[in-house]
């Protein structure tokens, strides 16, 4: 075996009761990372497609590079390999992105050198990626990259991550608005404190949710899908942010919050058909105050990101 290839689906990070703790794995996109084995010592990083010549080629900057990088050292043996990126999610959207690039690439080339690592034990790898690319080495998009479904994130230290149920006909709408929105701006709007009050309410929406999923109660999931942390602050920087809220609740959401730090915004539903609904009322919305959008509609990845191809 000389070459493998792996894909990593998009995620949703946040949640909105779960800032920085939950996310969840979409079943419709992704990245593709190819490895290969090259006969130098050493990474090098020689394609990347559909990313628009923005994403870095130097292997201490690429988060592929990074996280194989960091693998090989904890493996202990330096081995040459080639690394082919193939981006299926747009940059900077919410959509973890550069967390989908890691984990594929730290997938492939973990089933290159034999599997030396099980799959869970990739996750600090993705991590160090994350903080080369963000600055922060949060896990609410690597983890369920990785590990597929909903995920919580207990904490980092030790690091506690554990993989939650996906109720059976939930859905996912992704809403990605033809605009740009900064992390940093978006991370600058946050308050460095909360009120007592909203601590209060924000765990027992946390909880709530994780309840609802173990018990498959969709009614308790909608109403734990409440953010009073960063979704009130982060909402006005987003073009109709409460109106394609009211629309996609007439059209069946459970709830509606923002993915990741945006501008890409996520719906769950009961069902494919509503998913749909959902998607179209939303584009209603957009035409109406003249701003493009993609929309997505997707089943929740249960599996993670997984090998495609070997040679």
């Amino acid at each position: 075996m000389k070459s493998v290839k792996a894909f990593a689906p998009a995620t949703v990070a946040n949640v909105s009761c779960g800032f920085d703790i939950l996310g969840f794995a979409i079943d419709a996109m992704g990245d593709y990372v190819e490895v290969s084995l090259r006969d130098k010592p050493g990474l090098k990083v020689i394609s990347i497609e559909e990313d628009g010549g923005k994403l870095p080629w130097e292997v201490e900057k690429n988060t592929c590079a990074v996280a194989i990088q960091a693998m090989l050292d904890s493996f202990g043996k330096q081995v040459g390999m080639d690394i082919s990126l193939r981006k299926g999610l747009p940059l900077g959207s919410g959509m973890g992105s550069s967390a989908a690039s890691a984990v594929a690439a730290l997938v492939a080339a973990n089933r290159l050198l034999g599997d030396p690592f099980e799959k869970k034990d990739l996750l600090p790898f993705a991590i160090v990626a994350e903080k080369a690319a963000c600055g922060a080495g949060h896990a609410d998009n690597v983890a369920p990259s990785l590990l597929g479904g909903f995920v919580l994130i207990r904490d980092y230290h030790p690091l506690d991550v554990i993989k939650l149920p996906v109720p059976e006909g939930l859905y996912c709408t992704l809403l990605h608005p033809h605009f740009q929105l900064n992390t940093s701006d978006s991370r600058s709007v946050l308050r460095d404190s909360i009120p007592l009050k909203h601590s209060t309410i924000q765990s027992g929406n946390v909880a709530g949710f994780i309840a609802g999923l173990y018990q498959q109660d969709f009614g308790l999931i909608s109403r734990s899908m409440r953010d009073v942390i960063a979704e009130p602050y982060r909402a006005v920087l987003i073009p109709g942010f409460y109106e394609v809220r009211e629309a996609l609740k007439g059209a069946g959401a459970l709830g509606m919050g923002i993915s990741g730090s945006g501008p890409t915004l996520f719906a769950l539903s009961e069902g494919a058909d509503k998913s749909k609904e959902m998607a179209k009322a939303a584009e209603e919305i957009y035409q109406a105050i003249g701003l493009g959008v993609d929309v997505h509609f997707s089943a929740i990845n249960t599996v993670g990101a997984y090998v495609l191809e070997e040679k």
